[in-house]
């Protein structure tokens, strides 16, 4: 059976243009962390709540444990989110998984795991996706490849996105069919720091071969940066946006994606 890493050019094509955009060319919507602000973000609860609430992707961030797995946090730290100390690099997978992982959220949600990259791939309904948040380096390359090709994640199921330019270009250099997506931060409230051109993104963007920029709900984007950002072949994403007038703002822009904390609710505040 032909490995779903080794898929066809023209498979690339629809991944990369197709990237969470339906055949209509409506905006998608995109559980952050899973169903985030009802649910303890990142878990395996999180998730299937966000498609119980019609997201049609749910983001969750990867980190690597101190014996080598893929599992599931956003912070480089367990206290917020598991209430202990140290730092989760410092953990194996058999320790984390004895942690509370959905205490923090509410009595109800105590005994919740921190799951398993695999655990959470299992779960993409048909015609859902997942957004994957490398949050460490490239050393996550090897481990990211074998965990699509052992829970048979195609490349229209999933993309993968990061702040950081080297380890995402790591990750499409060895995913070529993935599509990747570029996090930008929103401007510095330091004045003395420039935020970077547009121009200059884009040109990043494309000599790396990523599929498209996303961007933080307050980067300074207008109609004529989202021409430039299309007539680059990209793709534009925006993040985390939770009020309905923010939303409409870029869906006037022409966003291709909106991820949200709250996707059931924000998909009913625009009629979508």
């Amino acid at each position: 059976m032909t490995s779903p890493i080794a898929v066809s050019f023209a498979a690339l094509s629809v991944a990369a243009l197709g990237v969470l955009v339906t055949a209509a060319g409506a905006v998608e919507i995109v559980a952050h962390r899973g169903a985030s602000y009802d649910a303890p973000e990142n878990t395996l609860l999180a998730q299937e709540l966000a498609w119980k609430h019609r997201a049609d992707a749910a983001e969750l961030d990867v980190h690597i444990t101190k014996d080598g797995q893929l599992a599931i946090m956003h912070d480089p730290t367990l206290k917020r989110t598991a209430g202990r100390d140290g730092k989760f690099e410092d953990f194996t997978l058999a320790e984390l998984r004895g942690f509370d992982a959905g205490g923090w959220k509410g009595p109800q949600f105590a005994g919740e795991k921190i799951p398993t990259l695999d655990e959470m791939l299992a779960h993409i309904p048909a015609g859902k996706r997942i957004v994957i948040h490398i949050k460490v380096g490239a050393e996550i390359v090897p481990g990211l490849v074998a965990s699509l090709q052992r829970m048979h994640v195609t490349p229209q199921q999933a993309a993968i996105i990061s702040f950081d330019y080297e380890p995402l270009r790591a990750v499409k250099k060895a995913l070529p069919a993935y599509p990747a997506l570029w996090l930008i931060n929103g401007p510095s409230s330091d004045k003395r720091k420039k935020s970077p051109a547009l121009e200059d993104l884009i040109r990043d963007c494309r000599q790396a071969g990523f599929d498209g920029l996303s961007f933080n709900q307050n980067w300074p984007l207008d109609h004529e940066g989202a021409k430039k950002i299309r007539a680059a072949g990209l793709v534009i994403h925006v993040w985390t946006v939770d009020l309905p007038q923010v939303a409409a703002r870029w869906i006037d822009l022409g966003v291709d994606a909106i991820t949200t904390n709250r996707a059931g609710w924000l998909r009913e505040q625009l009629k979508l």
